[in-house]
């Protein structure tokens, strides 16, 4: 651990912090790390910058605003824990303070660089060989942050790549720039619209870049008649997309700011949405393939949180599908319209929030991470297993709120494996501490694949995971079929259910698809709803059997 984290100086856009070095032998400090943030504003949203020496200055600040600041050291070991957070704050705009600050830096710089080796060569006989090194690697860390650092934001390390929120920008189009590479319009030819985004037209075309291949690419167009803050938005995707190079993260080739339509180009996936196309190809794919389709999305999603960001609407329609089944995590725009649904977005302060996919922490106090995103990736597992159907089914959406309240949980999709369902149940843990991080799931998942004949019989292997969660126990229990089709919303089957000689519990967890069919049940979405809650509560009983409990 770093000792305390000093401040000395502070301009209206710039503060300059210093620390003492470790004691961490044998252990030598690969480099520090400084995370800071608004003190008003969420630490969910944060900014970093690293160096190799004790000290830095961060620039891109806001005059007359405190700041928090904490620490980390990296070692070959790894990352320490954070510092305790310190509060500094920069100037007004009016400090003579700051002025002065800044002249004596621009004097002490120019001092450095003009007497560099005289400083080097005096230092060589006057102190040892390790303040020696020390002088050269500041001077070599000043160089670096000239070189790795633009509007106080770090470019990362090779290795060592952190999120950089473009809002943290003055000037976001800084931020396009930086992290996105503008394309000569001239190289793209657009061939048909292929969808509607929020913001314009979605197209389909072809890129051509000197000396490679010419590929096909998707196109966001911005229409026209735009005010300046729907480019800044329309644009700000491009400035996040572009921070991201994965297999399973879908991939930005470029933009085109400098003329009209403003344009967004990223990779073509030809299968569309996840949503749409498992919907398209209902009961088409093996559950190891389903299984690979989750492994890819839960990939990306490690690699996004290890990144710092959170992406606050993983669902399946937002996820793209290429022509090898490889699903690809998209959609990371400021603003969004989250179904046509009307229902599909609860509106609190800050925005729209889509419901059905969202932590109920994230719901009641927009506190998104990246176990929200956790209990997202569940819902998305559901969708995936149920071949895209609407989580929740017709449930309002105050209906989903408190039904999650109080202990309700979607039921396994039909044909779903246990083991599958109930890493879905541990994501949708209430205490976001107990849902399963990323790398945590893409393991489990990667031990499905491996053994596929035992998908339906590897639920203990679940508990390599964080404490197995209040299994089928925390379903509510029934008393009756009619208690039962209430909760899923199937009520219009009770007389059926009862006609059919199926008038207890106890029968209706021994009933078959083939028994639903034959007592009238014809719609494909009640009967996967029906078999599934069937599945749930057979395993239910079962359970309160096993306690000696008898219904």
């Amino acid at each position: 651990m770093v000792g305390m984290l000093k401040k000395d100086w502070a301009s209206q856009n710039s503060i300059a912090l210093s620390w003492l070095e470790p004691n961490l032998p044998p252990l030598a400090v690969v480099d520090y790390e400084i995370k800071y943030y608004e003190k008003e504003h969420e630490e969910l949203s944060y900014s970093s910058t690293r160096t190799k020496v004790p000290s830095v200055i961060i620039t891109g600040l806001k005059p007359s605003t405190c700041y928090v600041f904490s620490l980390r050291t990296r070692t070959s070991a790894g990352h320490s824990a954070y510092s305790p957070k310190y509060e500094y704050e920069t100037t007004d705009d009016t400090s003579d303070m700051a002025s002065d600050q800044g002249q004596v830096l621009v004097i002490v710089t120019a001092a450095v660089g003009g007497f560099t080796l005289l400083i080097i060569l005096t230092l060589f006989f006057l102190i040892t060989g390790r303040c020696q090194w020390y002088i050269k690697s500041k001077m070599s860390s000043e160089d670096k942050r000239r070189t790795n650092y633009q509007n106080g934001h770090a470019i990362p390390y090779p290795g060592v790549k952190t999120y950089v929120d473009p809002d943290t920008y003055e000037d976001p189009a800084q931020a396009v720039h930086e992290f996105a590479k503008e394309i000569d319009p001239t190289r793209i030819r657009i061939e048909r619209v292929i969808g509607a985004g929020e913001f314009g037209e979605v197209c389909s075309g072809r890129l051509r870049t000197p000396g490679k291949k010419e590929i096909a690419v998707a196109i966001k167009t911005l229409k026209g008649g735009y005010v300046e803050r729907q480019r800044r938005d329309f644009l700000r995707e491009a400035s996040i997309m572009g921070q991201f190079d994965h297999p399973n993260i879908i991939r930005l080739e470029g933009v085109v700011t400098k003329s009209r339509p403003v344009m967004i180009v990223v990779e073509y996936m030809e299968n569309g949405s996840l949503d749409s196309f498992l919907r398209n190809h209902d009961g088409h794919f093996t559950v190891i393939q389903l299984v690979g389709m989750l492994r890819g999305i839960a990939s990306g999603m490690k690699y996004l949180s290890d990144m710092g960001y959170v992406h606050r609407d993983l669902a399946a329609r937002n996820i793209l599908v290429n022509s090898n089944l490889v699903c690809k995590v998209s959609d990371f725009g400021l603003s969004r319209v989250l179904e046509d649904d009307p229902e599909a977005a609860y509106t609190t302060t800050g925005g729209k929030i889509p419901i059905r996919w969202t932590a109920p922490e994230a719901i009641a106090y927009r506190k998104f991470s990246s176990a929200s995103d956790a209990w997202s990736y569940g819902i998305v597992m559901w969708e995936v297993m149920s071949y895209g159907e609407r989580p929740y089914w017709e449930m309002s959406n105050q209906d989903v709120i408190l039904s999650i309240e109080e202990g309700y949980r979607l039921p396994a999709p039909m044909g779903c494996p246990v083991a599958l369902h109930q890493l879905m149940l541990h994501c949708w843990q209430k205490e976001r501490s107990q849902r399963p991080n990323f790398i945590d799931m893409v393991s489990f998942l990667d031990k499905l694949i491996r053994n596929p004949s035992s998908l339906l019989a590897l639920v203990e292997d679940i508990q390599c995971l964080p404490e197995s969660p209040g299994e089928v126990g925390e379903y509510p229990m029934f008393i009756s079929i009619g208690d039962w089709l209430d909760s899923i919303k199937m009520s219009q089957y009770k007389n059926s259910f009862v006609a059919a000689g199926f008038s207890t519990l106890d029968s209706v967890a021994h009933m078959t698809i083939e028994d639903v069919r034959r007592i009238g049940v014809v719609l494909i979405g009640h009967q996967r709803r029906i078999v599934s809650s069937i599945q749930t509560l057979r395993l239910q009983l079962l359970h309160e059997q096993e306690k000696g409990f008898h219904v």
